[in-house]
């Protein structure tokens, strides 16, 4: 069906198409104080927008809304169909509290109450 569209029509339907999935998505990636709306996320990487993203590399920052999900290392950038590829060499889960570096029984007490 997209062979009978004229190609100005298709490049406006695909770029309203990338501009609904960047409004839809939560997620987004912070460099210092910059953040850029992500469009796509899987397990080795992520993508935004040709238009608006810098050439980003280093230790970035992956969000949901608010909530730290990732501390990624991307190394590796490309476009591609309007699009800029960014490759994780790691990402780690972010945490809300510091690891511990000990094993916690399962009995252990949770608090301490006292005769106050």
């Amino acid at each position: 069906m997209s062979d009978f569209l004229p190609q100005s029509v298709r490049e406006g339907l695909e770029a309203a198409r990338r501009e609904a999935e960047r409004r839809k998505s939560r997620l987004k990636v912070r460099d210092g104080d910059e953040s850029y709306p992500v469009l796509r996320f899987w397990s080795k990487g992520f993508a935004l927008a040709a238009d608006p993203a810098p050439n980003l590399r280093g230790l970035v920052d992956l969000f949901d809304g608010e909530r730290h999900l990732y501390q990624c290392l991307i190394v590796n950038s490309r476009e591609e169909a309007g699009e800029r590829i960014f490759e994780f060499k790691r990402s780690t889960a972010a945490c809300d509290r510091p690891p511990i570096d000990f094993e916690r029984p399962s009995h252990a007490p949770i608090g301490l109450i006292t005769n106050g």
